[in-house]
């Protein structure tokens, strides 16, 4: 595991994003920490029960979006009291709460949109919420997400992310909604240089940065791409001759 930091910067985004708090337990300030600065002028969106971990944070809410199955009556009192626009769901519904929510924030106008939530709860809602980041709608924005111990970086094609990291912090490469085609990565032990990861694959899991200073790029020509650095240092010794080509156990 990442060691914990001696102090923690407020939350930041920059200006013109929007902050989406979830539910499925409390934020790592480890892994909110380690996902870069954020302006404290950002519009916070909570989806349902999201509005209890934004207090956690500090996080003043602005819209709460959902259902409204999972908050409890006080934090959805306090929060129309604190003037939050409340943006309500009927339960049977075709979208998590959580992909409403980030979709609201696009729609009011979000050009950076950062997720934060916890890791507990449903498989299913937790794969479920993961994917949905790398909705193709939203291609045109920029996502990044702490999930549990874990940050994500969307990447749409054609784009780049740049991701900062520790040297020997773990990476992967997850594909989502087709193949990812023209993956070219740069300060990676095993860099793909127009590569094409295929749905499914576990080509690029479990990479390493190699970067002295943590700094990682992934371009992308086509498709849909997870970066995803679930706060694990490398605990193997560095091979003498790599194999070109990552794959997890």
């Amino acid at each position: 595991m990442l060691d914990e930091p001696d102090g923690l910067d407020d939350p930041w985004v920059v200006p013109g994003a929007a902050v989406v708090v979830a539910g499925g337990g409390p934020v790592d300030r480890v892994a909110l920490a380690a996902i870069g600065p954020v302006f404290p002028d950002a519009v916070v969106y909570a989806a349902d029960s999201g509005a209890e971990v934004a207090s956690q944070l500090g996080l003043d809410v602005d819209v709460v979006v959902g259902d409204l199955d999972s908050i409890s009556p006080g934090a959805l009192a306090a929060a129309e009291a604190a003037g939050a626009r409340i943006d309500r769901h009927p339960v049977a519904k075709d979208a998590t709460d959580l992909a409403l929510a980030v979709g609201t924030a696009i729609d009011d106008g979000a050009v950076e949109v950062l997720v934060l939530a916890g890791a507990g709860g449903r498989l299913d809602h937790l794969l479920a919420g993961a994917l949905s980041l790398a909705d193709a709608r939203w291609g045109h924005v920029m996502i990044r997400a702490v999930l549990g111990s874990s940050r994500i970086y969307v990447v749409h094609g054609p784009g780049t992310a740049l991701v900062s990291g520790l040297a020997a912090e773990l990476v992967s490469l997850v594909p989502v909604g087709g193949p990812a085609i023209g993956v070219t990565t740069s300060g990676l032990r095993y860099p793909l240089v127009d590569a094409t990861l295929e749905p499914g694959t576990t080509r690029g899991v479990s990479n390493v940065i190699e970067h002295p200073a943590g700094r990682v790029a992934v371009s992308l020509g086509a498709g849909a791409l997870l970066v995803v650095l679930p706060g694990e240092l490398d605990a193997s010794p560095t091979p003498t001759d790599p194999d070109p080509d990552p794959e997890g156990p």
